[in-house]
């Protein structure tokens, strides 16, 4: 991508300001015609929310999308319609033990919560933030009760069971760190007490070990930074056996938005570290070995990332698509949501450009300037494509925020408009939340508020 160096966050304010006022519509529009009785809004159809997946991932997403607009604009009537659906809906999403995805659904939800709390932004009440801090100590313990033990360590499993590694947990395995910081534990048979930091370092360590590649010759198509989606093991023995996608294109290519979730998920681990005492991160080699491994591979990814989207900084949804050759080097011009062959994931740009923000800052506050400015600046570019057309959906019929997102290609579960070849024009709930937060997260800088952080939702 080419990387405007120039660009300041503060370049992106008269953007941002409108980005909200069309948040605002979106989420209003939603919650006059979605009909929640269907399940969880997923993605949009011809501009309307529906219902498809394997499990009910994303109501995290739309009630956290109101937190996230209260939080910037200060539009009271977000905040208590997010209370309430919190209250009402959002319980069986703490207790469930079928999914890995509770960093997604309860810290986008609760932990906001209590983060605002902590803030100042919303009055301190005993009672809210008990019932906050509760929900997110048990949602750490359930998640983290997915587990598989391997050679060393183990990992949370995914939905398709035991054998399952997916790196999108890496985000979700927040839900562990902050139950930890809340004092809570896992109890097992006998009243064994389980750490959940364990538990979350070291599914953070086999994600950075077998679900990103560094170049070190793993396998022929072994690319520094490149991700799979998930790792398969062998239960019985323990031992890796093989790479593997669900939602790529195969396992020996890049699935976009996998790469950005580790992208953002290391490099918000690298921002938590800090919070752990260092006997904590001894078992694990201490925290400089613990650091290292979060940022090689937050560094890699990102890497990788500048490497292969587009020339504004917009990826294709898999880097090995089988069509995506027939673009030509796309890497050297714009991307282009309405080709032929392969489609655009901006849900997945907009994760990534959060993860390339956060471990610039993070760089530069440790001195590497050089490193820190490329990355940063990189996200700033991301951004600003993002929040302008043909990416910031405008049309006031339609209740997407963020356009041409991708769920499930290879099950083809998208929608392909009239007339086109591939799908494009459509949302999806985490892509909206995510370019909320990426830009939420911006704002903050701008206005030297509070870092915006899941930790946050510790005192």
């Amino acid at each position: 991508m080419r990387i405007d160096q120039q660009l300041e966050a503060a370049d992106l304010k008269s953007r941002i300001d409108r980005f909200w006022e069309l948040s605002a519509q979106k989420i209003e529009l939603i919650n006059k015609e979605y009909n929640t009785a269907q399940g969880s809004p997923v993605f949009t159809v011809n501009g309307k929310y529906s219902v498809r997946g394997w499990t009910e991932w994303t109501e995290g997403f739309r009630y956290g999308s109101e937190i996230l607009q209260y939080d910037a604009t200060g539009d009271e009537k977000f905040l208590q319609s997010a209370k309430a659906q919190t209250v009402a809906r959002m319980a069986f999403h703490v207790g469930h033990f079928g999914v890995h995805d509770h960093g997604f659904n309860n810290v986008s939800t609760y932990g906001n919560l209590v983060r605002l709390m902590n803030e100042g932004r919303i009055p301190e009440n005993e009672w809210e933030r008990n019932f906050y801090e509760v929900a997110l100590k048990v949602s750490g313990a359930v998640q983290a009760d997915r587990w598989t033990d391997i050679r060393e360590g183990g990992y949370i499993y995914s939905f398709n069971g035991p054998h399952s590694l997916f790196v999108d947990t890496i985000r979700s395995v927040r839900a562990l760190m902050v139950s930890h910081l809340l004092g809570h534990a896992l109890m097992g048979e006998n009243d064994k007490k389980i750490s959940l930091l364990e538990r979350g370092i070291w599914h953070s360590i086999n994600t950075a070990k077998y679900a990103v590649y560094y170049g070190e010759g793993r396998d022929q198509y072994d690319l520094w930074g490149r991700t799979a989606h998930e790792s398969i093991f062998n239960i019985n023995d323990r031992n890796y056996r093989c790479p593997n996608s669900q939602q790529g294109f195969s396992g020996f290519t890049t699935w976009t938005r996998g790469l950005a979730w580790a992208m953002t998920g290391f490099a918000e681990q690298l921002e938590a570290l800090p919070l752990f005492a260092d006997e904590e991160l001894e078992a694990f080699g201490g925290r400089k070995a613990v650091e290292a491994v979060f940022l090689k591979a937050a560094r890699a990814t990102c890497d990788f990332y500048l490497e292969h989207s587009s020339l504004d900084g917009v990826t294709y949804w898999d880097t090995g698509a089988p069509d995506i050759h027939r673009l030509g080097d796309y890497t050297s011009r714009v991307s282009e949501p309405f080709n032929d062959f392969e489609p655009i994931d901006s849900s997945a740009s907009a994760i990534g450009a959060q993860g390339l923000l956060r471990l610039g800052r993070y760089l530069s506050e440790k001195g590497d300037s050089e490193n820190g400015n490329k990355y940063f600046q990189a996200g700033l570019t991301v951004v600003r494509t993002l929040l302008e057309e043909p990416y910031l959906s405008v049309d006031p019929a339609h209740q997407g925020l963020l356009l041409h997102t991708i769920y499930h290609h290879p099950n083809g579960w998208d929608n392909i408009p009239a007339g086109a070849k591939i799908p494009s024009g459509e949302s999806c709930m985490w892509g909206d939340y995510h370019i909320r937060e990426v830009v939420l997260y911006l704002q903050r800088l701008i206005n030297d508020d509070p870092y915006y952080q899941y930790t946050g939702a510790v005192r």
